[in-house]
């Protein structure tokens, strides 16, 4: 790789990555609202950070490791759904599945806000004591990741915490 140092873009994107795993970690110390009203300001700007990262200037077939544990992932999906109680269900309809059902398909906001988390936890720990070059393929890793699975489930959720907000009542619809 001929330049190997880190873009502001990634510096900035690995910044909200910690901002967003910090707010995750401390669930239980939000109210639902304000919970609600954090997740639609750091989404967004996690979203437009995983954008904004150079296309084509890694390289290909790195191997991502992952270092967020199952039952940390369970405690925390758990804490959110705690937290949303019977608003943590949504009903979606960007799954695959959707298609091919006669009946809507439901989602959870806890476990769409949990597998970013993954994403974003694995790149703040990949990154942490690496070398600005191997920083730089877990960063490619993670724009890998969100182009293919978790940037659609932060639209997904985006919409469903954004109704929970401005249309309580609808949530559940």
């Amino acid at each position: 790789m001929s330049n190997s140092k880190l873009s502001p873009n990634s510096v900035a994107f690995i910044a909200m990555s910690v901002e967003y795993c910090h707010a995750l970690e401390n669930v239980l110390d939000f109210e639902k609202e304000e919970f609600v009203a954090k997740m639609l300001k750091l989404l967004p700007r996690i979203y437009m950070s995983a954008t904004d990262i150079a296309e084509n200037q890694f390289e290909e077939n790195y191997y991502a490791e992952s270092y967020l544990e199952e039952d940390c992932y369970d405690a925390l999906r758990e804490n959110i759904a705690r937290l949303l109680a019977e608003d943590d269900i949504y009903l979606e309809v960007f799954m695959d599945d959707m298609k091919y059902s006669d009946t809507p398909l439901s989602s959870s906001i806890s476990e769409n806000l949990a597998d970013i988390y993954q994403a974003l936890y694995n790149l703040a720990a990949g990154v942490k004591d690496a070398t600005n070059e191997a920083a730089n393929e877990v960063i490619a890793n993670c724009k890998a990741d969100f182009e293919t699975y978790w940037g659609q489930t932060l639209c997904n959720v985006l919409r469903a915490l954004h109704s929970l907000r401005f249309n309580p009542d609808k949530i559940n619809y």
